[in-house]
């Protein structure tokens, strides 16, 4: 049995189901993510959670955020 690891992230720059789509899909590519679920704070902080078979870094998360457009984690 895989163990499923789930993490949430704190992303601003999200403003439309276009821009779910965009973060959506990036973070889909990243080795082992199963799933993304967005919720959606429109120019504000949205919480992104990503569930994977492992804990994936900051900087990959930030990497992914960034070839989907113009979003960043918040602190």
């Amino acid at each position: 049995m895989t163990t499923q690891n789930t993490q949430t992230f704190s992303v601003t720059g999200m403003h439309c189901d276009h821009c779910v789509h965009a973060v959506t899909s990036e973070l889909q590519a990243l080795d082992g993510v199963s799933e993304v679920a967005v919720d959606l704070v429109a120019d504000g902080t949205s919480k992104v959670t990503v569930f994977s078979v492992a804990s994936l870094n900051r900087s990959s998360v930030a990497s992914a955020l960034d070839e989907a457009g113009d979003y960043h984690l918040a602190s």
